[in-house]
Parts: structure tokens; C-alpha cells; sequence
């Protein structure tokens, strides 16, 4: 099917609705009727698209990593040749896209996971999975920043990106706590601190931060 064809660019708008719609609301809360206003379209258009909204929400959270995944993937913090300044310099990307209201910087699969994990498997497992894909986009610089370090403890690179997630979704929920952005920026900055004292470097702006200032500010 075409990018051009209606069909295809109904889901997409069902899709989009989706992810703003959820991460809004909550799974349990969303209606269909409320994705389809979001969208702009009829009911008939989402049941040729979905058999019900968990079939949308399956669709939701594999759309959610393709497009979280693309937008990583040419994030500038790539650029950095230092894995170690690679991997806070995520961290501080992570922290200056909290921009927006609430829904416009969450996060789709970790908003859905809280409400579903026990009665949802198949979504819980869809959550599980972007989340932890993601996690282990993270694992080759922690893995070459320990080796270029040193570093021999006992923890390892996986546990130290699942880690980076459990943070971050941990400060999204604070900053639904207490509805602003200020708390989710203060925890990630704990963060990469945490990060620092592990690799042993001082918590200073680093090479990565100074890159992404300059990227920003040019």
C-alpha cells in the first residue's frame, strides 16, 4: 500500500491520535470515540483499521518505536566519538526535550505498562519490548566506555541502560505528581551525576554537554 493511499494515511492519523490521546489520559480512560475526534475521523474508519482499542494499542506501541527509534537515531549526541560522552550526552538530550505540555514529552509505553501489566499481556509485552529495545541502543557505549575506562564492577552495561530507563519513566511520573517539567529535569540531572561517579569523572559540565550547548545555541 502507498504512503498516499487515504487508508493508509487514516491509521496514521488514528495512530497519532493514539499516542497523544493515551499518554493524556491513560489507556483505561481513552474511548475510541476519543480517538476518533482526535483524528478527525468516524468510527467505521477505525474498525476497518482495528478490531477494538487494545488491537490500537498494540498498533500504538510498535508505532511508538519506530518513531522514538528514528528520533534517536539522528539525535546529535550520536556525533560524539567518546561512547562515555555519547552516553551523557543522551542523558542531556533526554532532559532538554522535556518541552511542552505533559502528553507532548511522556512516555506512550510507560504510561500504558503502569495501567496493564496484569491484565494485558500481549500490551505489557509490546511496553516491554520498546522499552527495553531502547535500552539497548545504550548498551554499546556503556560496554565501550568501560572498557576505555577500566571499569570492572559488578553491574553490567545491560543493567546500567535498563537502569537509564527506570529513571527517566520514574521523573515522567513525578512530573504527572506534581504537573510541570521542573521535577523530571531534577531527577534526570541526578542522572547523569550517577553516571559520572560510576565512570569516575567529576560532576562537571562535560565535553558532551559544552557539544550539545553549542549544537543548541548555533
Amino acid at each position: 500500500m502507498s504512503t498516499t493511499d487515504p487508508r493508509h494515511e487514516s491509521k496514521t492519523k488514528l495512530l497519532d491520535a493514539a499516542l497523544h490521546v493515551i499518554r493524556a489520559k491513560g489507556f483505561s480512560a481513552t474511548r475510541i470515540e476519543d480517538i476518533c475526534e482526535a483524528a478527525g475521523l468516524t468510527k467505521g474508519s477505525f474498525f476497518h483499521h482495528f478490531k477494538g482499542k487494545e488491537d490500537l494499542a498494540l498498533a500504538a506501541a510498535a508505532y511508538w518505536a519506530d518513531k522514538t527509534g528514528a528520533f534517536f537515531a539522528s539525535a546529535p549526541y550520536r556525533e560524539l566519538s567518546d561512547p562515555l560522552d555519547r552516553l551523557l550526552a543522551y542523558v542531556d538530550f533526554r532532559k532538554a526535550i522535556l518541552q511542552g505540555d505533559l502528553p507532548d514529552f511522556t512516555c506512550l509505553v510507560g504510561t500504558m505498562v503502569q495501567e496493564v501489566y496484569d491484565t494485558h499481556p500481549d500490551l505489557r509485552e509490546a511496553c516491554n519490548k520498546s522499552i527495553s529495545d531502547h535500552a539497548a541502543t545504550l548498551v554499546p557505549d556503556i560496554e565501550q566506555a568501560m572498557r576505555r575506562r577500566g571499569i570492572q564492577a559488578g553491574w553490567t552495561a545491560e543493567s546500567l541502560a535498563l537502569y537509564t530507563q527506570a529513571s527517566i519513566q520514574g521523573a515522567f511520573i513525578l512530573a504527572k505528581a506534581k504537573h510541570g517539567p521542573e521535577i523530571a529535569a531534577a531527577c534526570i540531572d541526578h542522572l547523569r551525576r550517577y553516571i559520572e561517579l560510576l565512570f569516575n569523572q567529576p560532576c562537571s559540565q562535560s565535553p558532551a554537554l559544552r557539544h550539545y550547548d553549542k549544537e543548541t545555541n548555533s
